[in-house]
């Protein structure tokens, strides 16, 4: 096909030379932008808190889980694009890697359509399911519709940095990320400090700024040098290509959407015990967000990095790197849970100093925050499975889980002890079932070898 080997030198850096550093360079960018990422949305919650109330407080943090839940569908099911990218660039295979390009970028935008519309409709209903407390209701309801007239941004901007990610390039979202972040910190200041235009400017300014992200992402695909060089006329569905982003996607995708509901199940536990538990465990939420920081780096970064080498063929380099990217993200998060063990009362009271919204937060932080390292492990191997194109089994593992056991537990424990420290311990309980399992899957099955026996399949 004379593909020209130097059209990949520049995000090789998975293929080749160090494991350790090619995939800490390609996770600390990941690290950098999610940390900025995190901090802007804390900044939300933060200026939400001090300036509106707890009421409003409540309302954003009562919509995270609901919001995750719609959009988590859509969202896994890209991860499908972000994989085969991952795998025809490993290969070089430019034919393949163009139709997956523009046929992503396809769905992003069909996704981030029906998604605005379904989010704006079912918005009122949804939150009722919830039990949302009727002094919550009308800014959650605010929130939830503002934040949803603008998805197709959100979803874009997603899809746009996958795809950088899966050809090894974390550099340039984390720059357009940063940019982002200043401009939805000083619009909320604007809007909710200044302007008091109440908690839905909250969601417009993170819908603005994400659009910039978007925008600025796509740009960098059109005007790139590489194979996965985007040409906007060409941005359509390749049936072909469709079936097999789903194939890999949809496992995540369903996984995803089915354990925000389970978790808008825990919310709505929450929920029942009022509006100070719903703003001190919406604090907690963003501050473990921080831990999720190296989870998250390293769970992506293995997942380009198998699907990368994999696609070459390199199953020894594939392993060792495994190992590596696993240790590294299971003790950064349990350093990152230590720091929130014990410093969470200070840290809540920055959202909201309510002695109950602080007890509450503070509960919810001693009693998960010493077992992150649980919640590490099972993310890094199913990045490291979804890698490898076996979507399947994360999606099994963490449905039964995660969701399944967790929900039951929830469902049985409360009634008996209507505690809500029965709620929290949910977490910990099912982040070490599901770790077991992983490791015991990872151990003993031919993972290794999936995308050539597709490969043979295909032939």
């Amino acid at each position: 096909m004379g593909i020209r080997v130097s059209a990949f030198r520049s995000n090789s850096s998975m293929l080749e030379g160090s494991i350790w550093k090619g995939l800490v360079s390609f996770a600390i960018p990941i690290f950098l932008g999610n940390l900025f990422q995190q901090l802007y949305n804390t900044a939300d919650t933060l200026i939400v808190g001090n300036f509106i109330g707890k009421e409003a407080l409540a309302a954003v943090s009562s919509s995270s889980n609901l919001i995750f839940m719609i959009i988590g569908l859509l969202q896994g099911t890209a991860l499908g694009a972000g994989v085969l990218i991952a795998k025809y660039y490993g290969a070089r295979d430019r034919e393949n890697l163009q139709l997956a390009v523009h046929t992503g970028l396809a769905f992003g935008i069909a996704g981030g359509l029906i998604l605005t519309v379904v989010g704006v409709v079912l918005t009122p209903q949804l939150l009722r399911w919830m039990g949302t407390p009727s002094d919550v209701l009308p800014n959650s309801i605010a929130y939830f519709r503002t934040y949803f007239y603008g998805c197709l941004a959100v979803f874009l901007y997603n899809i746009a940095v996958g795809i950088l990610q899966a050809v090894g390039d974390s550099r340039h979202p984390l720059y357009y990320l940063i940019l982002s972040s200043f401009i939805n910190v000083a619009l909320d200041l604007l809007f909710v400090a200044v302007f008091r235009w109440g908690v839905a400017s909250a969601a417009a300014a993170t819908v603005i700024s994400q659009a910039v992200s978007a925008l600025l992402c796509i740009w960098q695909l059109v005007r790139a040098n590489g194979l996965y060089r985007v040409e906007l006329r060409q941005i359509r569905f390749d049936k072909p290509m469709l079936r097999q982003i789903i194939r890999f996607g949809l496992p995540s995708g369903i996984q995803n959407s089915v354990i925000g509901l389970a978790n808008v199940v825990v919310q709505a536990n929450i929920n029942a015990f009022g509006s100070d538990a719903m703003a001190g465990c919406g604090s907690y939420a963003k501050i473990e967000g921080f831990a999720f920081l190296p989870v998250t780096c390293f769970a992506m970064g293995l997942a380009t990095f198998v699907g990368q080498n994999l696609g070459a063929r390199q199953y020894d380099r594939v392993k060792r790197g495994a190992r590596f990217g696993m240790l590294c993200s299971v003790l950064l998060a349990e350093a990152v849970g230590l720091l929130i063990f014990f410093g969470a009362p200070l840290l809540i009271a920055l959202f909201n100093d309510d002695p109950d919204v602080v007890a509450y937060g503070n509960l919810q932080a001693k009693t998960e925050a010493l077992f992150y390292c649980f919640l590490a492990l099972s993310h890094c191997m199913a990045g490291i499975l979804r890698g490898a194109g076996k979507a399947m089994v994360p999606m099994t593992i963490m449905l039964s889980i995660w969701c399944v056991v967790r929900v039951s537990y929830i469902s049985v424990m409360v009634r008996l002890i209507p505690n809500i420290q029965v709620v929290f311990t949910a977490y910990p309980l099912t982040w070490f079932l599901s770790s077991v399992v992983f490791i015991l899957y990872y151990r003993r099955a031919d993972w290794i070898h999936t995308f050539d026996k597709l490969d043979k399949k295909a032939g």
